[in-house]
């Protein structure tokens, strides 16, 4: 039985086949990169993901206190920035329910956005020209539907229509199949997201497909399954009828709180170049 996870690179790697429409290929400097190119439907039918481009940037820890934190943090910012238009305003996403620590990395990160879309707005004619030169940037944390009573794409669809942003950035938590990629893994794609997916809670999709505008998923793996923690233990299948669950690491708390770290100031620098990394780094 197929682990359940959200990461292509797993996709991949669960299932052995020759498929011409699907090409990998590794390089990176601070993380491991894998970069995954899905160019048609049905090669992507095949593993369970849509057609895009998928980079997973993989290290030992995703911490503040690594010692080559600012250059895996540059490192993201760059890759980031080769998925975003050149210009116009930006929506960023943070999806996920923050009373939910393994859950919570969409509203975390969100949280720790700068904001700028206001700032063209409120400032009087030559004032704060600096900040008048920033990308606008708006930031939404949408909660969940449990919370809202509303569809995660149907509130992000409605702001889109009123905002007109040139692209959305979408950051939520995910699930993977191998123990070792759990807060050591970014994943970025153009293909959008599913919320919810990789618990078997899937929601409506965000994509460009249905908001019209180029959607980047940024998630970082918080849960894996029971079946699967058992198999890694015990070396042996585990029957499809057994209960499962989802569980997670027990310092959630804090890997949740770093990863938000480095994907908001890895964000802030891609939608803002004019900034340097101390920059970045204090928002």
């Amino acid at each position: 039985m197929a682990a359940r996870t959200d990461l292509a690179l797993e996709r991949i790697s669960q299932d052995s086949y020759n498929d011409s429409g699907i090409h990998s290929t590794i390089r990176g400097n601070a993380f491991r990169i894998t970069d995954i190119r899905i160019d048609s439907d049905s090669s992507g039918r095949r593993i369970g993901k849509p057609k895009g481009k998928y980079l997973t940037l993989e290290t030992s820890a995703l911490s503040r206190f690594s010692d080559n934190y600012q250059e895996m943090t540059e490192e993201f910012s760059l890759e980031l920035s080769s998925f975003l238009p050149s210009d116009g305003p930006v929506l960023i996403a943070g999806l996920g329910n923050s009373a939910i620590t393994p859950d919570a990395l969409g509203p975390r990160a969100a949280g720790k956005i700068l904001a700028t879309r206001h700032l063209r707005q409120e400032l009087a004619e030559g004032e704060a020209d600096f900040l008048r030169s920033l990308r606008p940037v708006s930031v939404i944390q949408s909660g969940v539907l449990g919370q809202t009573g509303m569809e995660t794409a149907e509130i992000i669809s409605a702001v889109c229509e009123k905002i007109n942003p040139s692209a959305v950035i979408a950051i939520d938590a995910l699930a993977c199949a191998e123990l070792s990629r759990l807060g050591t893994t970014i994943q970025m794609c153009d293909s959008g997201i599913c919320p919810g997916s990789g618990v078997d809670n899937k929601r409506l999709e965000l994509s460009e497909h249905t908001l019209g505008i180029p959607v980047i998923a940024i998630g970082v793996p918080t849960v894996v399954d029971l079946h699967t923690v058992a198999r890694a233990i015990t070396g042996q299948d585990i029957p499809e009828d057994s209960p499962n669950m989802m569980v997670t690491p027990r310092d959630i708390d804090r890997l949740i709180d770093h990863a938000a770290g480095m994907i908001s100031c890895g964000i802030n620098l891609a939608l803002h170049p004019e900034f340097t990394f101390a920059d970045a780094q204090s928002l």
